[in-house]
């Protein structure tokens, strides 16, 4: 009888421990999965056409957290942990990043670093220029999509190279839209001038009432690479639609 009870004690035991074991893995686990978050990389997805040709509605890219440094939008969801940055470095022109929307500090936008702390920058006809000088543009193949309707769509695709050599491509609608013709911005210190590559359907920088200039602060880090990448109008979970959507050429390429 006794070797009974010792035996069911015993058995209890190693359940209780089982147990402890499985939920100090999945802690463990947690504590992990929110560190790499939170100072390394943080997976996003794109949902607008902002950024295109650069970026595509369904692409699935990673953001390092460590490239700006860290600040309460980067690791503490917005809670007022610290102001400004720790470990801060400033971004280079050409950078694609994101950062906290200043009009709310909680809406995760993406968009391309144009102008820097003292910059001056202005679009006039659709040309950009920065500090009184047009920014280099070379017109290269039309980039071509597809409507709603299945129908071949063509818009004219520039090379842009900023000053300091990084180039980028754009995509541009027309020279006389309402975003061509903008008055001189001067960044001011500790903020950055944002704009997408999408020029004439980019909501950024260019629209003082909704983005406005961009502070270091709102930061949250830098694009690297694609990991995934669907055709627009495809869920993620959608799995039995990945082997005829899923943009293969896509995958893992770096973002410039």
């Amino acid at each position: 009888m006794t070797m009974n009870k010792e035996t069911a004690l015993t058995g209890k035991s190693k359940e209780t421990g089982g147990f402890a074991e499985t939920v100090k893995t999945v802690f463990y686990a947690v504590i992990i999965a929110f560190g790499v978050r939170t100072f390394a990389f943080e997976p996003f997805n794109i949902p607008s056409g902002s950024m295109i040709p650069t970026l595509l509605i369904g692409d699935y890219l990673f953001v390092s957290k460590f490239s700006y440094g860290y600040s309460k939008y980067t690791v503490g969801f917005g809670l007022p942990l610290f102001e400004g940055r720790i470990l801060g470095h400033a971004p280079e022109r050409g950078d694609v990043a994101v950062f906290k929307l200043p009009r709310d500090n909680k809406t995760d936008y993406i968009k391309r670093v144009i102008g820097l702390p003292g910059d001056t920058v202005q679009v006039t006809s659709g040309v950009l220029h920065i500090n009184g000088q047009p920014v280099k543009r070379e017109r290269i193949e039309d980039y071509v999509s597809r409507d709603a309707l299945g129908r071949e769509v063509r818009i004219a695709q520039y090379v842009e190279t900023l000053p300091g050599g990084r180039s980028h491509r754009i995509i541009e609608e027309s020279d006389n839209g309402p975003l061509d013709n903008t008055p001189a911005f001067k960044v001011p210190a500790n903020h950055l001038f944002m704009m997408g590559d999408n020029r004439d359907n980019s909501l950024d920088s260019r629209v003082p009432s909704q983005v406005g200039y961009v502070p270091m602060e709102n930061l949250v880090g830098r694009a690297e690479f694609l990991f995934f990448s669907l055709e627009d109008g495809t869920r993620f979970f959608e799995v039995w639609r990945w082997p005829a959507d899923l943009r293969f050429s896509r995958l893992f390429n770096a973002v410039k």
